[in-house]
């Protein structure tokens, strides 16, 4: 069985900072790449995003070149090893003794940090399940190109939402946003541009009850009349409800979570269990961005270094 000083699952960008401090400490590290139960690369959910503008030293760039160079410079530790698998199950044996079990083998640990995240929350609605893929979609950088000169709904009113409007945008015909809100609530700097972009038009209070077509998504229906009718014609539905806590690994430990499913942290991103950490999005925190994720997995290393070498 392989010994590391510290194991980290999951691969954001929280993970991977975590996993490079924690070389920066002398610590031996893996790192499980494969997010558990998310649909995300090595990177993570900022790998979705088109455009990144609040990221410290980076004036502008996307997020998978954001989430390259994080990735490239935890890699660039010897100390660093990233393996992409996931991981079935976590168990401390005893003070700085856990044995964590991948896909191929086990593996033991003195001390864990959890960064593994989040995943897409998904739409339940008559035709989201049978048309995903199909114009059912959840990754507007991914999937957007396919529907160039198309129109295009997308479903939701937070900042994500925004923001994948205005990808959409980028190649779309039109771009519907439907919320079931007053008013979409995205960050001042993107309602304005949504707002001055003349391809996206936001329909408010109204909720999309089915999705139709043959082989492909063709139309939604809508619980509001919209120009005269409740169906709107529509190539693809684009989904940004938010997102589910992947904290069920910890769960099982016994690790301590919120209502909501985050796990429970001091300031140093200790747990309720004496040497599992949690950092990023699993953690319980109302500011869930990449700079906040990073700076609580470089916490959480250097809590599980001082709780490695403690006696």
């Amino acid at each position: 069985m392989e010994n590391y000083d510290i194991i980290i699952i999951g691969a954001g960008g929280t993970g991977l900072a975590a996993a490079m401090y924690a070389a920066r400490l002398g610590q031996k590290t893996l790192v499980f790449g494969k997010n558990q139960g998310s649909e995300l690369p090595i990177g993570g959910v900022i790998t979705t995003t088109n455009l990144v503008e609040n990221y410290p030293g980076f004036q502008k760039l996307t997020g998978t070149e954001l989430a390259k160079k994080i990735e490239d410079h935890a890699r660039s530790y010897d100390l660093v090893t990233i393996k992409e698998e996931p991981v079935s199950k976590v168990e401390k044996k005893s003070e700085k003794k856990f044995i964590v079990t991948a896909e191929k083998k086990k593996y033991n640990a003195k001390a864990v940090i959890f960064a593994t995240g989040t995943k897409w929350r998904k739409l339940d609605i008559p035709g989201s399940k049978e048309f995903e893929n199909k114009g059912v979609n959840y990754c507007a950088l991914c999937d957007g190109p396919l529907f160039k000169g198309k129109v295009v709904a997308l479903v939701g009113g937070s900042d994500s939402a925004a923001k994948d409007a205005l990808v959409l945008a980028e190649s779309c015909e039109k771009v519907y946003i439907i919320y079931r809100g007053e008013k979409i609530h995205p960050e001042p700097i993107n309602l304005k541009r949504v707002e001055d972009n003349k391809k996206i038009e936001v329909i408010n209070n109204t909720n999309v009850l089915e999705i139709k077509g043959k082989q492909v998504v063709e139309e939604i229906t809508l619980d509001k009349i919209y120009k005269k009718s409740k169906n709107l014609k529509v190539s693809a539905v684009f989904v940004a409800i938010g997102h589910i806590i992947l904290s069920d690994l910890a769960k099982e430990m016994k690790v301590k979570t919120n209502k909501a499913g985050e796990i429970i942290t001091d300031k140093l991103s200790q747990t309720s269990l004496k040497g599992v950490f949690a950092a990023g999005d699993v953690s319980e925190g109302a500011f869930k961005q990449l700079i906040t994720g990073v700076a609580e997995g470089c916490t959480a290393s250097y809590a599980a270094y001082e709780y490695i070498r403690r006696e």
